[in-house]
């Protein structure tokens, strides 16, 4: 019963962002310090250096859209196509960052829109990716809001794991110490 209850709670104020979907594909436990408002060091080098980039690239196209539990770097169109890109400082976490573009491309189609195509751009590396939504990637993206719900309703988060992705990560002070 009040598992049922968090759920829906959880639902209806739509907390699961992109950026919790991004976390995901990296480290479960920053999903759980992310939802729960425990932020990086905003004070890190590498996510001060991100800002600045998403900031200052592609200067002429829209930026920062939110729409409900959405923020999306960059909306434009292209032909009949509506554009919604997500600005990156590396390639490093393509897996993530692509995930993260389906999840807005999936969210938006939940909201009737059409035609949206997706695009990964890493102005650093002058790449520009185009991401497209299957239906097995709604199959999975179903099952990690599922386990993101899961990952937010537990009391504390898990124990920090050390991986590939620790020694430049935000909440590296904040698991290692």
């Amino acid at each position: 019963m009040i598992t049922s209850i968090r759920n829906n709670y959880l639902d209806y104020f739509n907390i699961i962002t992109g950026t919790l979907v991004w976390y995901y594909y990296i480290c479960k436990r920053e999903v759980w310090l992310m939802s729960h408002y425990i932020v990086p060091n905003q004070a890190d080098e590498r996510i001060l250096l991100g800002k600045i980039i998403s900031e200052n690239s592609y200067g002429r196209e829209k930026r920062e859209i939110r729409i409900k539990n959405l923020v999306l770097d960059i909306i434009s169109t292209k032909n009949e196509n509506i554009i919604v890109a997500e600005v990156k400082k590396s390639s490093r976490y393509i897996k993530s960052a692509t995930m993260q573009v389906k999840f807005y491309i999936w969210q938006l189609k939940q909201l009737g829109i059409k035609n949206i195509i997706g695009e990964l751009r890493i102005p650093k590396e002058k790449k520009k990716i185009e991401i497209y939504l299957t239906p097995k990637d709604e199959i999975e993206l179903k099952k990690v809001l599922e386990d993101i719900k899961n990952i937010i309703l537990r009391p504390q988060p898990e124990l920090p794991r050390e991986q590939k992705y620790c020694r430049l990560c935000g909440y590296n002070e904040f698991c290692w110490i």
